[in-house]
């Protein structure tokens, strides 16, 4: 459930908006004269979401990169066979 409190609970009711989000896990969103202002969240929540943000950064780079490998009109495809064959050859120490 997403929790929406005035910003002044976090003053006034600090304890209940610490117990949701660290007890909870739960990020809390504080409003600010009726529109959003910020969100608390523990630590390891923030630590995880950063992680995952340059975690989907590095995929997305990685996925950019082959696409401009896969314009290249130089770049050698090889075959599912070819594939296999090479696979074979570095796990047989050839």
């Amino acid at each position: 459930m997403i929790n929406i409190r005035p910003v002044s609970d976090l003053r006034n009711k600090y304890p209940e908006i610490e117990e949701l989000v660290l007890k909870e896990d739960e990020a809390v969103y504080l409003t600010k004269n009726g529109y959003g202002s910020m969100v608390v969240m523990s630590l390891e929540k923030y630590s995880k979401l950063m992680s995952d943000l340059e975690y989907n950064e590095y995929v997305e780079n990685a996925l950019d990169e082959a696409d401009k490998e896969a314009e290249n009109p130089n770049t050698k495809y090889y075959t599912h066979k070819e594939m296999m064959q090479m696979a074979r050859r570095i796990i047989d120490g050839e």
